[in-house]
């Protein structure tokens, strides 16, 4: 997809005209609609319209100002989505990257941050009844009060099989309690400039006030995979180990990744190598993904999808916004 010197000085202008909208106070409509749904505490989905969403880029510093728009692609079943240049910082793509919307076991990835940068992987855990989920179609590992095991064993289990149960046992055992770990989960989100996102669980089971943004999912995600236990363990495509009940019982648990593309049920696309992600399904936030990939020459990106329809539409353009990456070099 080349750009021809005529489409190159129109892009240009563009950009021109959007930065000085910025820059003029031009963009009052977007800032008031920010500035609605600013802060951590309440739930609002915000449709952002194109022109809204270019001007957005030059306010949201954490990422490059540069964006390249593809005419031959445009997500259609999901939400929200976006790509993302973890090399250059940034945006390739964007498709209301600052709509709030429900984030499913997503956000486990705040959950295994959080774990791993205040805990010690080699620490044991100890559950109670707080590991006690009985909301119906909950992905449970079966734990009982009495079981331990380390930290490191629940993220692989959090991260591969996506256990609320086991969520539950982390937040406790490293927050002192669930409640004070989704505190700790909120300060890490402010702290990393995910403003529009609030935690009150550590698992994603359905709550009205559970929310982020692809942008925010974005800064979430490529902090996390600063850390080598979890990029380690998001590669993986099962998991077995030994834990203990309360009365010192070897318990074994095996476990097989929730990511279709380890399985094989869909093609990876071409060129592109999945090093690992996260999905995430209720009825209330579809079917959501986050890749974290490369390129051929090794450079990495991610990717997110949010309430998408089904299974098969979160997989389909998730492939097809991946293989924008291959794009990229023609410009």
């Amino acid at each position: 997809m080349k750009l021809t010197g005529r489409k190159k000085a129109v892009a240009f202008l563009m950009c021109v005209s959007l930065v000085m909208a910025f820059l003029t106070g031009c963009g009052t409509e977007l800032k008031a609609a920010f500035e609605e749904q600013e802060g951590n505490n309440s739930y609002e989905l915000i449709t952002v319209s194109t022109e809204e969403r270019a001007t957005s880029f030059a306010a949201n510093l954490a990422v490059g100002e540069t964006s390249v728009s593809f005419d031959d692609f445009e997500i259609e079943y999901a939400s929200a989505a976006g790509l993302f240049d973890l090399t250059n910082h940034e945006v390739i793509y964007a498709y209301n990257m600052h709509s709030r919307l429900y984030m499913a076991s997503l956000t486990k990835l705040m959950t295994a941050l959080v774990a791993v940068k205040y805990g010690s992987l080699d620490q044991t855990l100890t559950a109670t009844d707080a590991v006690t989920i009985t909301e119906s179609g909950a992905q449970l590992a079966g734990l009982s009060a009495g079981d331990t095991m380390t930290l490191e064993q629940a993220l692989n289990i959090l991260l591969i099989y996506s256990a609320n149960d086991v969520a539950n046992l982390i937040a406790e055992n490293i927050g002192g309690s669930v409640e004070e770990f989704v505190e700790m989960m909120n300060e890490e989100a402010n702290a990393l400039g995910a403003t529009n996102t609030h935690f009150t669980n550590p698992h994603g089971l359905h709550d009205n006030d559970h929310y982020t943004t692809v942008y925010d999912l974005y800064l979430i995600f490529q902090e996390a995979v600063k850390y080598e236990a979890i990029t380690q363990i998001i590669s993986q495509s099962s998991y077995t180990t030994t834990y203990y009940d309360a009365y010192g019982t070897a318990k074994t648990i095996s476990v097989n990744t929730t990511n279709a593309y380890f399985k094989q049920l869909y093609v990876t696309p071409e060129n592109i190598t999945i090093l690992g992600g996260k999905t995430g399904y209720t009825d209330q936030a579809g079917q959501c993904l986050a890749l974290y990939v490369k390129d051929a020459s090794g450079n990495p990106y991610i990717g997110i999808i949010l309430d998408s329809y089904d299974r098969d539409s979160v997989y389909g353009e998730m492939k097809t916004m991946l293989e924008l990456i291959n794009e990229l070099g023609s410009f």
